[in-house]
């Protein structure tokens, strides 16, 4: 009898001769600047806790209060009986935060992304996305009706061609991007995104996933980072990066957080986060205003960082922020490099394709505010002797 999965070792078999097959590292510890994968201590290079809040002493505590007080988990999801005073004042002072008029928690960045687009456009509508959006903005898309277009990556001119060519057709225009892309590290240039689409009554929204407690007054995001509150609709946030919990928000008008509530298909099905969870996103952002001596050091490990590899004559692409790869052209030598790295003392994950073009295969480094200058002179150091050994430099 034949294995209707059988195909799927032959897609292993392709993977490992492609030099592409990997085994998930295990942390063995906390995570920080210098942690333990798979019995080995190496520094970090590939953690999205961009401020090393996952580890703050006030999350720390808000958590264990929370579950003494509250219990380990809600019961319930939101529209029946799992919404707790917790999730409430988590979302006041997220949008007090991100001066919105309303703002819901979901389980993740991924989940408000497929929570939200579907209920902003339908049949009839259009959305222009970015070449290079998130996998969640993508799926987010297709799990809508609407009519859809891309424009090449930051591409304003070609972003005002296809509004040229295809607004009238339509009922509504939605463009969506990311704030900070996740694989290279610039920054989208929303000014001018928000400018095309004023011209056309468009609605912009923005992924700030990687950009949330990076950019901005306080961490606050691209928005606040370009100075343009009122002029983009809808905001996506991550709770699990710099905020170093877990989850996702969306932010914008009361009215749209009233219909998300209703129509929301993640936000309806999901349970709701657990009180500790909810407990450590308010310390989070607490944080955030209180201690911005944070983000001045992750910026300052930041320049570090880049103008290092700059010199040693690596190929970092187009970074403006603490995301910054290290383009090598081919998956195997990416995986290569990566594993060189690790036996060396840093951990720094390979990425190919299909998350990048096989061409722009690399190396994808984030320092966060944690990091000592001393340890990040020893992640040059190390990634000098491996690039050597390797001809990448």
């Amino acid at each position: 009898m034949s294995d209707p999965l059988g195909f799927i070792n032959a897609e292993l078999d392709a993977l490992k001769e492609k030099g592409l097959y990997r085994n998930l590292r295990v942390l063995q510890g906390e995570q920080g600047a210098e942690v333990n994968y798979d019995g080995k201590k190496v520094l970090q290079l590939s953690s999205n806790n961009y401020l090393g809040l996952n580890t703050h002493p006030r999350l720390r505590k808000a958590m264990i209060d929370a579950i003494e007080k509250y219990g380990a988990g809600s019961g319930a999801v939101r529209t029946i009986a799992g919404t707790m005073s917790l999730h409430e004042e988590l979302e006041q002072k997220l949008a007090e935060f991100k001066h919105v008029g309303g703002t819901l928690v979901l389980q993740s960045g991924f989940t408000a992304n497929m929570g939200v687009i579907p209920q902003v456009v339908d049949d009839g509508d259009l959305i222009i996305s970015d070449q290079l959006n998130h996998a969640s903005i993508i799926d987010g898309v297709r799990l809508s009706k609407a009519a859809r277009a891309v424009y090449a990556h930051s591409d304003v001119n070609d972003l005002e061609r296809v509004l040229k060519e295809k607004a009238s057709q339509y009922r509504r225009i939605l463009i969506i991007t990311d704030g900070v892309f996740s694989m290279d590290g610039d920054i989208a240039p929303l000014p001018d995104i928000v400018s095309a689409a004023e011209k056309y009554n468009a609605i912009v929204m923005i992924d700030d996933a990687h950009a949330s407690g990076v950019l901005g007054r306080n961490g606050r995001g691209t928005v606040d980072h370009f100075d343009l509150h009122g002029r983009v609709h809808i905001q996506v946030g991550t709770l699990s990066k710099a905020i170093g919990v877990l989850g996702g928000y969306i932010a914008g008008p009361a009215p749209l957080r009233d219909l998300l509530i209703h129509r929301s298909r993640p936000f309806l099905f999901s349970t709701s986060h657990p009180p500790a969870v909810a407990a450590a996103c308010i310390a989070a952002i607490d944080v955030l205003l209180e201690e911005p001596q944070l983000i001045q050091r992750l910026w300052d490990n930041t320049k570090f960082f880049k103008d290092g590899l700059t010199r040693l004559g690596f190929n970092t692409g187009h970074s403006e922020t603490p995301i910054t790869p290290v383009i090598v052209g081919k998956g195997d030598l990416a995986m290569k490099f990566s594993d060189r790295l690790f036996a060396n003392g840093v951990f720094a994950q390979g990425i190919g394709y299909p998350t990048v073009p096989e061409e722009k295969s690399r190396i994808r480094t984030i320092v966060t505010a944690q990091h000592t200058k001393e340890q990040l002179q020893f992640a040059l150091d190390v990634l000098e002797k491996v690039g050597k050994e390797l001809a990448i430099i």
